[in-house]
């Protein structure tokens, strides 16, 4: 199972837990709100909007919420929010990304040194690692909407660089410059895709075995618990029993 698919499945793990679904909808909510306050407030016409509302329909986020933290960046009282992307190694030598949106960039950078100097890994230099990874667009789908062959096929058409189906769904990558037309053209053929977004995706994945594995998801879930942190990417890959283990 791949690192980068591997983390989507922890994530959404995670955001269907009760018990932090309303932390989960923070950190949607906040994306929303940069998004919104650096393009126009209407996520027809501000991609990076589209795909974070997109991803809060995705955990179904109340629609309400939604347009309050739309209606929030037009506001007097909208946080300034920076982002910050750090990058350092987990255990087994793993490659991690982490994305923030931050108000307080010293609280976050200690934080997240926290996370990684306890897991055993250790932060590095912007750069370090994310030259592992390839920062593309990523528009999905669920498996239902079209065969592979018939996505393949449209995904081409549309000007798409690959496209992996499977059990999961279909994942098309673009280049981030050209996530937004792929996506439209996707959307008109087979509906409003499930995600629609930038993301880093590895160039090849680290086997580990299931004593690190549990080491490095444990670093993502402390990542992930962090108020600040939006995403965590990593190369690795674990078994599906860890996954079954770490997931009950």
């Amino acid at each position: 199972m791949a690192g980068h698919s591997q983390f989507k499945n922890i994530m959404h793990r995670k955001g269907r837990q009760d018990a932090i679904r309303s932390k989960l909808f923070g950190k949607l909510a906040r994306e929303i709100t940069v998004a919104a306050k650096m393009g126009l407030p209407d996520p027809a016409m501000n991609p990076r909007l589209r795909a974070a509302v997109l991803a809060a329909r995705a955990e179904s986020m109340p629609k309400d919420n939604i347009d309050r933290a739309i209606k929030k960046a037009t506001g007097s009282d909208a946080d300034n929010y920076e982002e910050m992307r750090y990058e350092g190694y987990g255990p087994a030598g793993v490659a991690v990304i982490v994305e923030v949106l931050t108000d307080n960039r010293n609280r976050s950078a200690g934080e997240v040194r926290a996370s990684f100097t306890k897991s055993g890994g250790n932060l590095a230099e912007t750069g370090a690692v994310s030259f592992m990874f390839d920062h593309v667009g990523v528009v999905e789908f669920d498996t239902k909407v079209a065969s592979a062959d018939a996505m393949l096929e449209a995904a081409v058409e549309a000007g798409a660089e690959d496209v992996v189906s499977g059990e999961g769904g279909h994942e098309i990558y673009t280049t981030p410059d050209s996530l937004r037309d792929v996506a439209k053209a996707l959307e008109a053929k087979f509906g409003e895709p499930r995600k629609a977004a930038l993301t880093w995706k590895p160039q090849n994945t680290v086997p580990v075995d299931d004593e690190q594995g549990e080491k490095v998801l444990k670093l993502i879930d402390a990542l992930n618990d962090q108020d600040d942190v939006q995403n965590v990417y990593a190369n690795f890959e674990v078994s599906d029993a860890l996954v079954a283990k770490m997931s009950a």
